[in-house]
């Protein structure tokens, strides 16, 4: 099915009210997305658009849902974050309750169902990155919810797309953070390293370290030998260039070594990344002798106003999730391949995490410029 193509059908007849709602991190785009939605709605369908507030929370708890019209989204192409606010800990398979004064875990999944069906809804549009997705799989598969989803993630990490918006954004805050490094690194004389979000793909700093011409970038799928790292910027120091960058993945771990957590995983929550570029860092300082600095770019990747790529890749995606929901294409995800919008079964994008071919072009290509992976 062309999820851009008309969509003019008995499906399209019967729909009269969509629900809307925005799960997971926030990522540059997600506005743009509900705008999209409610003006295709507005100026070629009949239909009305419900946001839900606060991800799948929005139909489990009260009062959480309000109507979108053309005014409510007036001007928000270019805002960052979601109007509708997002909850990346509410799983509802997996949820924290209290029971008889007691917090448990529990599956309250058909909840959601019955909030759904209270709300009159006739299908479901959910944007979100793999954890939300997944939901959004479980719940049609378990419950034969129909919903369609949109990809978004700043890591870049889900498979049915060629690209999630909200990368474009964090890649040129990411680049912008290594050029301003460069300049003070070489006043100084320096090595300067740059932690970068990405999770367990390292699209991020691959992609950044190549646009901010990083010496060394080191991500999840290509695990890292710290004498090469050093052996690297002595070498740079030998042949007069006194200072190095170097792009550090969140989730990059040392040659049989482990990851770097700044919180570890319990019932309800994954394990929070972070720390290994302070530790390369130290490691790098001690070896070489060269004096080093270590940023965290943190959540300035994902904040602030979408770059104009993420405004019109989140365009294209909000109205062709519309124009697949009256299509009938529960169960699939819109996405990007080359030029075209495309779709594909949530089952299918959502089953194996992407991540970087070590083996790739775009990796062959970092090292044929002196990049160093580790």
């Amino acid at each position: 099915m062309d999820a851009g193509g008309p969509a003019a059908s008995e499906s399209e007849a019967a729909m009269k009210r969509l629900g809307i709602l925005t799960g997971g991190g926030d990522a540059p785009g997600l506005n743009a997305v509900l705008r999209a939605v409610v003006k295709t709605a507005e100026h070629e369908h009949d239909v009305e658009i419900i946001g839900i507030e606060d991800g799948y929370d929005g139909l489990v708890l009260p009062d959480r849902t309000r109507p979108l019209t053309g005014e409510a989204v007036h001007g928000l192409i270019a805002r960052g974050g979601t109007i509708l606010g997002t909850a990346n800990r509410g799983n509802p398979f997996a949820r924290r309750v209290t029971r008889d004064g007691e917090d448990v875990i529990e599956d309250i999944s058909a909840e959601v169902v019955t909030g759904f069906e209270r709300l009159g809804l006739d299908g479901l549009i959910a944007v979100g990155g793999d954890g939300s997705l997944r939901i959004a799989t479980e719940l049609g598969l378990r419950f034969g919810l129909p919903i369609v989803g949109v990809p978004k993630t700043i890591d870049n990490d889900l498979e049915g797309t060629d690209v999630t918006f909200g990368f474009d954004t964090a890649l040129g805050i990411a680049t912008e953070a290594f050029d301003r490094l460069q300049t003070t690194g070489d006043s100084h004389h320096r090595v300067m390293l740059l932690e970068l979000m990405g999770r367990d793909a390292g699209f991020i700093a691959l992609h950044a370290g190549v646009a901010g011409d990083a010496d060394v970038i080191l991500i999840p799928e290509i695990p890292f030998d710290l004498e090469v790292v050093c052996a690297k910027i002595r070498d740079r120091e030998a042949t007069g260039r006194r200072f190095s960058l170097v792009a550090v993945s969140e989730g990059a771990r040392p040659l049989g070594g482990a990851q770097s957590f700044r919180a570890l995983a319990d019932d309800l929550n994954v394990a929070r990344l972070g720390g290994i570029a302070a530790q390369v860092g130290e490691v790098v300082q001690r070896v070489t002798g060269k004096e080093t600095r270590t940023t965290v770019l943190g959540h300035l990747q994902r904040g602030g106003a979408p770059s104009p790529f993420d405004r019109w890749l989140a365009t294209r995606f909000g109205a062709a999730a519309l124009r697949l929901a009256l299509a009938g294409g529960w169960g699939r995800m819109v996405g990007l391949r080359g030029q075209a919008i495309i779709d594909t079964p949530l089952a299918e994008a959502t089953s194996t995490p992407k991540r970087v071919n070590p083996e790739g072009e775009p990796v062959r290509m970092a090292k044929g410029l002196g990049v160093v992976f580790g």
